[in-house]
């Protein structure tokens, strides 16, 4: 098989009707000229939210053709993240995008407990989707942005939600990697312990649609040829498709690395909430930014066709 590129994706965002995006405080050049490529390539429709005068000015200094999407006024970027969080919580907005303003503005509307948020039972957690020269596939990469310290549940949630979005992609049964500094089990290490707990889970069938395998250290998830040597049997090393950091320090690390030093290139969104979430960072690449957007949308897609079907086994029930 082919390896899925980033064009494919947004072909496939291009391909299906345009959902809704709630664009939260896009206040710079880079945030406000994101959203409306997105809109001209046809993956999105956007709802910029945030101080409409400013929204203009910069849209005319930088000449942004905004007159084709809505403007929703918010005075200031707190106000603007509870704005977008309302669109989607009254059905006017699919997806959320961050703009010029900090991600934890963002995330603290969407995670609110009073109802007003978007939490559901799935715990939130953000995939790094990568395009790295030297791998022959599109590499996942979770949690980088999120949770720190996840403990053995959220490593659960982290994964399912990253099986569900490489599935909603189209790309099949990942083959996912439980990431730690060795192969062996062994209780000075507890990620070791976690990663065979993990896999455990999977055959008791508390993950679902992937294959799991780990502990493995990097070179036996990615090197077909370090597995040979280290005499691992298994699926997935040398051959990961997704690859679970034990700490967000470790994930942001090795994301950064591709980035930087095997000029990988990231896009990424946030699982787990109602719908997807767009964080986009003035460091991405055009490219890396415009896939951004097209995962979300096919996301949304996903999710909605998702509850429709949880809908008719309801009422087929009923």
């Amino acid at each position: 098989m082919d390896k899925i590129t980033y064009e494919h994706i947004i072909s496939q965002a291009q391909a299906l009707p345009a959902k809704v995006c709630a664009v939260v405080h896009p206040c710079d050049e880079v945030s406000l000229r994101c959203a409306i490529e997105a809109f001209e390539m046809g993956l999105f429709q956007p709802i910029l939210v945030g101080p409409v005068a400013r929204i203009k000015q910069i849209a005319k200094e930088h000449q942004i053709n905004i007159s084709q999407v809505r403007l929703q006024h918010s005075p200031h970027s707190h106000a603007s993240a509870e704005a977008a969080v309302r669109l989607v919580l009254e059905g006017e907005a699919d997806l959320l995008m961050k703009g010029s303003l900090h991600t934890d503005e963002v995330m603290h509307a969407v995670v609110c407990t009073d109802g007003r948020g978007l939490r559901t039972e799935r715990r939130l957690s953000h995939v790094f989707i990568m395009d790295v020269p030297s791998y022959k596939e599109l590499l996942f990469i979770t949690d980088a942005a999120i949770n720190i310290f996840p403990d053995l549940q959220t490593k659960a949630d982290i994964i399912q939600n990253a099986v569900d979005l490489h599935h909603a992609l189209g790309m099949g049964i990942p083959r996912v990697a439980i990431l730690s500094a060795v192969e062996q089990v062994t209780a000075k290490i507890p990620s070791t312990i976690e990663a065979a707990a993990l896999c455990k889970m999977a055959d008791r069938g508390q993950i679902t649609g992937a294959i799991l395998d780990g502990p493995l250290a990097m070179d036996n998830a990615i090197s077909a040829e370090a597995a040979a040597i280290k005499g691992i049997r298994s699926e997935v090393a040398g051959r990961a498709q997704i690859l679970i950091a034990p700490d967000l320090e470790a994930g942001n690390m090795l994301a950064k690395n591709l980035s930087f030093l095997s000029s990988a290139q990231a896009a990424g969104i946030v699982l787990g909430a109602r719908v997807p979430i767009v964080l986009t960072s003035r460091a991405d690449s055009s490219r890396a930014r415009l896939t951004s957007c097209a995962v979300a949308a096919v996301y949304a897609h996903a999710l909605a066709k998702q509850q429709q079907n949880l809908l008719a086994a309801v009422e087929g029930n009923t």
